[in-house]
């Protein structure tokens, strides 16, 4: 059997209700080994500052690294750069992660690169850079609309109305309709965000679609709206690595929730 892993220690911080699933499944697609440990939001919720004891910004996802030769665990915080750290080290199982980069006969030129590989570069940076602060900026929103005591809710769901009204929904919207286009013109028809393959772009988008899916798609008129985001959404927890994540987050922690 291949040791994809070659000889190093995994370890993933999966924190509730947050992005770290999207690893727990790239680590599945990889077909590594990995140790998993999990962590609940507080009443707050927060993230426990047991986190800190990881990386001092006390976030997750954070996996750690432990390599044959190394002294210490290599200590590796955000998203993309650990999507992009697995796939540059571990990516023997899965190679089309990552598109073909260059055309034939057009290597280390500018402006040869394939659009396969020119939308996997653009969307590892989408995804946190582009879509999620916007629905961050939503949860946010609602619980200055919902948190405060009953007598003041009036002024506070005034205030996120319009924030909604002037500002979220029209951006919101904005993305999804980016997205649906995006999807509509994949290269060569392809069901997947840079093409015909499953890539570590679509593994980053999963979580900010599935969860805008399940809160802002749930309707039947924003269904109908943004089809192809829909079927986008479903077709990625159809992957078998997705359904291995779900699993064993259920059967450690009893339930799995993909929401926000």
């Amino acid at each position: 059997m291949t040791d994809h892993n070659q000889g190093c220690k995994i370890t993933l911080y999966w924190l509730e209700q947050s992005r770290s699933h999207r690893i727990l499944w790239l680590l599945e697609e990889l077909e590594l080994k990995y140790e998993l440990k999990i962590f609940k939001r507080g009443a707050d919720k927060l993230a426990p500052a047991a986190l800190k004891e990881v990386h001092p910004l006390g976030k997750s996802p954070v996996i750690t690294i432990e390599a044959p030769d190394s002294t210490k665990p290599l200590v590796l915080a955000e998203s993309g750069a650990i999507v992009e750290y697995l796939v540059d080290h571990f990516g023997s199982a899965r190679p089309s992660l990552v598109p073909q980069r260059y055309t034939p006969g057009k290597e280390g030129k500018v402006g040869g690169e394939t659009e396969e590989w020119m939308r996997y570069r653009y969307f590892m940076h989408y995804a946190e850079g582009s879509l999620m602060p916007f629905l961050v900026m939503t949860l946010v929103n609602d619980s200055i609309r919902n948190a405060p005591p009953f007598f003041v809710r009036p002024i506070t769901t005034i205030v996120a109305s319009q924030v909604e009204n002037q500002f979220l929904t029209r951006n919101v919207e904005g993305n999804l309709a980016f997205l649906e286009d995006q999807l509509r013109t994949s290269p060569s028809g392809g069901d997947f965000i840079c093409g015909q393959e499953l890539t570590a772009a679509d593994v980053l988008l999963s979580f900010p679609v599935i969860a805008v899916t399940m809160r802002v798609l749930k309707d039947k008129k924003n269904k109908d709206k943004f089809p192809l985001l829909v079927a986008y959404a479903k077709r990625l927890e159809g992957f078998d690595g997705y359904k291995r994540a779900v699993k064993k987050i259920e059967d450690i922690d009893g339930k799995f929730s993909a929401s926000m």
